[in-house]
């Protein structure tokens, strides 16, 4: 694999695109996976290699929600154990197993996103006021957060959707603040998946590095735009970047 200037720009760009649509929805990493897997890269160095851009983008936008007082930060640790147990089974799993299970599970939980959107709207976006829920006394969202976890592990392109299914879906966040948790969670799961990929000799640092370069810059814009968003404007981006995400696991 020769990564050439045209390729590092295009990553940058891909990258910020990513960024924006990771902090603001999820699904991101349908457009960062096919670019490095069209560079040369086997699916599951390119799995490893975007994650690096994921994590530092996730911790731009942590720190851009926490500025704007959206990030819950006593919510947390609860929300973090079942998407670390979660996610470490999955990264697990994703150095294990092969990688033609990605795409039928990537497709099938995106098709699964959109139907529930469709049928129960209420699911991601509850009505203003809905009083939120605490982890420890709904057994649903742990477990929703344990296959989050798992799923982003395993795949992560798309798992900003199911993550907010757990997070606004069973304990009641806007999607402005299930964004800012959502982001903690993967940050979380990134951290372990990432050092499993590394201790295989997964990771290329130089593509990951530009690739982070853009989804950090697109993190901060996406918060930006969040904070002062309809909410209506943001499920609408959300509903259809769940059917980008769709056409995209399936073309891929």
């Amino acid at each position: 694999m020769t990564l050439t200037m045209e390729y590092g720009a295009i990553l940058v760009a891909l990258g910020f695109i990513a960024g924006i649509i990771n902090t603001l929805a999820g699904g991101g990493s349908n457009l960062t996976l096919p670019a490095l897997m069209v560079m040369g890269m086997p699916a599951d160095v390119a799995n490893a290699t975007n994650r690096v851009g994921v994590w530092l983008q996730c911790a731009s936008g942590m720190a851009g929600f926490k500025r704007h007082d959206k990030l819950d930060t006593q919510d947390i640790w609860p929300v973090l154990v079942p998407s670390l147990i979660g996610g470490l089974l999955g990264a697990l799993a994703a150095a294990w197993l092969p990688t033609s299970w990605v795409k039928p599970l990537l497709l099938g939980t995106l098709l699964a996103m959109t139907v529930v959107m469709l049928v129960k709207p209420t699911t991601l976006t509850p009505p203003p006021g809905t009083p939120i829920k605490k982890v420890k006394d709904t057994p649903s969202a742990w477990l929703g957060l344990c296959l989050a976890g798992f799923y982003g592990g395993f795949v992560q392109a798309g798992v900003g959707f199911v993550l907010l299914a757990a997070l606004c879906g069973t304990l009641n966040y806007d999607l402005v603040r299930g964004n800012a948790l959502k982001l903690a969670c993967t940050l979380a799961f990134t951290t372990l998946s990432l050092l499993v990929f590394i201790a295989d000799d997964l990771v290329r640092w130089l593509p990951g590095l530009l690739l982070a370069v853009g989804t950090m810059t697109g993190a901060r814009v996406a918060v930006k735009f969040a904070i002062s968003a309809n909410p209506k404007t943001l499920k609408l981006f959300l509903f259809v970047m769940t059917l980008v995400g769709c056409i995209a696991a399936y073309a891929f």
